[in-house]
């Protein structure tokens, strides 16, 4: 009952360019077993800034048939945009690249475009603001724009909550759906991305408060694992550091049927024994 995939752009990483196009790795991705993906255009299609003008009807028809070829979903059409930046006028480009993910999300059969959610300086990096009132409250107004031109698709905008930016909690995940109150905007769980040097430790709490606290609105789950290295969390393939994952997967299991779970941190060579080993806990539980 879960659906396991893998970030499009993990795949076929080291190989020759013409192995690294959308096609061959979408390709790949069936060939490891794997049944949906994560996909960000930026990252398997060079030469190509996938402004709003690139987002047409045409690409979205094109990726249809592309994943449909190889039986695969799309689970997450990526567009990871700082919503929170300062600049007015990219600001509003960077909105204009959201309405266009909506509208091929919605044309290519894709029900969740994924985003995190920023930081108040043009940089996109933690700063002391990045955690205040006054940068959550932008990330609020900004994000409303979005949701609203998603409920015109019929697709569901998945914020993800990540340690660095703003949303940085399950409880400041809780403010933004009460504050838009739209069945479109949904939650993207990304476990490891909950946590910092200094929580690491009590990292079970921490997962198991964001699941009780957003599993109605949780859509997707990413997977992968950790390592804490020169005093920084590292981000590894599930299973090669010190995430335990009994506790997710019985959630998902229990409470999430059929959910699209996608590893993210794999490399050409550990992908298959990431998604086998994510398989074979499940099957434990």
């Amino acid at each position: 009952m879960l659906q396991l995939g893998i970030r499009l752009h993990d795949v076929n990483t080291l190989c020759a360019p013409e192995e690294k196009t959308m096609e061959a790795r979408a390709e790949k991705a069936k060939l490891e077993g794997f049944s949906c993906v994560h996909l960000a255009y930026q990252k398997v299609i060079g030469g190509v800034r996938f402004d709003a003008a690139a987002l047409n009807e045409g690409l979205a028809c094109y990726t249809k048939r592309v994943f449909g070829r190889e039986g695969l979903d799309i689970a997450v059409l990526g567009c990871y945009l700082n919503l929170a930046h300062p600049d007015p006028k990219e600001l509003e480009n960077i909105k204009s690249r959201y309405f266009g993910h909506l509208r091929v999300a919605a044309l290519a059969g894709c029900s969740v475009v994924g985003t995190e959610t920023g930081a108040p300086n043009a940089q996109y990096k933690l700063d002391a603001n990045t955690h205040s009132r006054e940068a959550l409250d932008t990330f609020i107004r900004n994000l409303s724009e979005v949701v609203e031109r998603a409920e015109h698709w019929g697709v569901s905008m998945a914020i993800e909550p990540v340690w660095n930016h703003i949303v940085y909690n399950a409880d400041r995940a809780v403010e933004v759906l009460k504050a838009i109150q739209s069945p479109n905007l949904r939650i993207i769980l990304d476990p490891v991305n909950l946590l910092c040097m200094e929580n690491a430790d009590d990292r079970e709490a921490i997962f198991q408060d964001a699941m009780e606290k957003l599993c109605d609105h949780i859509a997707v789950v990413h997977l992968k694992d950790f390592v804490r290295r020169d005093g920084k969390l590292i981000s590894v393939a599930a299973g090669t550091g010190e995430m335990r994952y009994e506790s997710i997967l019985r959630f998902v299991k229990e409470r999430k049927p059929f959910i699209q779970a996608t590893l993210e941190n794999t490399t050409n060579e550990n992908a298959i024994a990431a998604r086998e080993f994510i398989q074979r806990v499940y099957d434990e539980i």
